[in-house]
């Protein structure tokens, strides 16, 4: 049986629409309606108010928090993409042996084998007023108290995110790195380019789509985390997310919806400012 072209393509996209449609479409479909919903204690409403939005545009809590977790996610992509550059430089410029570069790489993996939780939190008896870290700096007759600031505080949350997404930088711009032909930089180098010009002019542009999608993976799940500022800050920093959060525990779903929605979209204009700057398509396709 012969089947036209166009009908091919429609059978090999439709088996995946259909789980995102189902999966993902439809979900987001019901909490942007619940959003617009009203609520009487535990119980929703279903009527059509925009109470919800006009109480997230008009709190002044609600842009605090948003100013908070811009700032996480700001410091945070700073860090991991100086690290995560870095890192990835040094590998694939700066190891020859293809065994130790790959040994090195998993070595950087090794803490992803064990559970985020269990790494985040490890950084607390680190961290603490009477941890290892004060302790050293004290018996190195360093300082004469412990410092506070090291655990919950905002510090301690940027640590642990730093922690946690360097390797999510790491890994694109690592990728995009290795397809630099090296007889490009040994041209380079004849021609009398130094290190810093190297960089500058070659490595840089053509890792820009790597740093693209690290940046995205970074600032998204920074964005999108609530757990770490819970526990690294101790209850003294807040997110957006750790209010939406708070509204489900009380069964405040429409509200929670509305923030939901707000933030998904404020996400989406940051992933497509970061899109707008580098084009990925035609970086990788290039």
């Amino acid at each position: 049986m012969k089947i036209r072209p166009a009908l091919i393509s429609w059978l090999q996209a439709g088996p995946l629409a259909a789980i995102l449609i189902l999966f993902f479409g439809i979900p987001v479909l019901v909490v942007v309606v619940v959003s617009f919903f009203d609520f009487d204690h535990s119980d929703i409403v279903p009527t059509f108010i925009l109470d919800n939005y006009q109480d997230i545009f008009t709190s002044e809590v609600t842009w605090r928090l948003y100013l908070s977790s811009l700032k996480f996610a700001a410091i945070v992509w700073a860090i991991t993409l100086v690290l995560g550059f870095t890192l990835a430089n040094y590998l694939v410029f700066h190891i020859r042996s293809l065994l130790l570069k790959i040994g090195l790489f998993l070595l950087c993996s090794v803490p992803f084998w064990t559970s985020t939780i269990i790494r985040m939190i490890s950084w607390i008896p680190f961290l603490g007023r009477n941890g290892l870290f004060n302790t050293m700096l004290i018996d190195a007759h360093i300082i004469d108290k412990p410092l506070d600031f090291l655990l919950f505080s905002d510090f301690a949350v940027v640590v642990a995110y730093v922690h946690l997404f360097t390797l999510f930088m790491m890994v694109p711009i690592f990728n995009s790195m290795a397809r630099i032909d090296a007889r490009l930089i040994e041209a380079a180098k004849d021609a009398g380019a130094s290190r810093w010009t190297i960089l500058r002019e070659i490595v840089l542009p053509l890792c820009k789509s790597g740093i693209a999608l690290g940046s995205i993976f970074v600032v998204t799940q920074v964005m999108g985390d609530f757990f770490v500022v819970k526990v690294m800050s101790g209850g003294q920093s807040a997110s957006v997310v750790s209010a939406l959060q708070n509204e489900i525990a009380a069964l405040q779903y429409p509200p929670a919806a509305a923030s939901a929605v707000v933030l998904v979209i404020v996400v989406m204009m940051m992933v497509a400012g970061i899109l707008r700057v580098v084009d990925v398509r035609k970086e990788l396709a290039s």
